[in-house]
């Protein structure tokens, strides 16, 4: 399972982070937009799309709002209250995700590069 995430955003880069710390079975990887696994892996229109995280389990490609609710449910314990998000249309969520999405360099700011994994923590990052 695999989460691509825009390695220069600051608030993907948060999201990580967190992903990280309470994904307690380990199962999820991550790659950067930007990397070379991304550009194997990804179409190219989806690798044009920095405004949205995208989350792969192998067999479907997740992307914007059904992404974070499918991470939810891997994530289980209290984040699986958030999949009540899926009462609301998609472009509904879609639409809000979007939103944020588009002002999170504002907002949240921008790095120069990607994000380089701490040693201890190399093995879940693709690329």
């Amino acid at each position: 399972m695999v989460v691509f995430f825009d390695g220069v955003c600051n608030l993907c880069q948060y999201s990580v982070r967190y992903l990280l710390k309470h994904d307690k079975k380990k199962v999820l990887k991550f790659a950067s937009i930007q990397g070379q696994y991304a550009k194997k892996t990804l179409s190219a229109e989806h690798l044009k799309n920095l405004e949205s995280l995208f989350f792969y389990n192998k067999k479907i490609l997740y992307k914007k709002s059904d992404a974070v609710l499918q991470l939810c449910k891997i994530l289980g314990s209290w984040h699986k209250l958030f999949l009540v998000g899926y009462i609301l249309p998609r472009f509904v969520r879609n639409g809000l995700y979007s939103f944020v999405a588009k002002n999170r360099y504002r907002w949240f700011g921008k790095q120069q590069q990607c994000m380089l994994p701490t040693e201890d923590l190399k093995s879940r990052f693709l690329d």
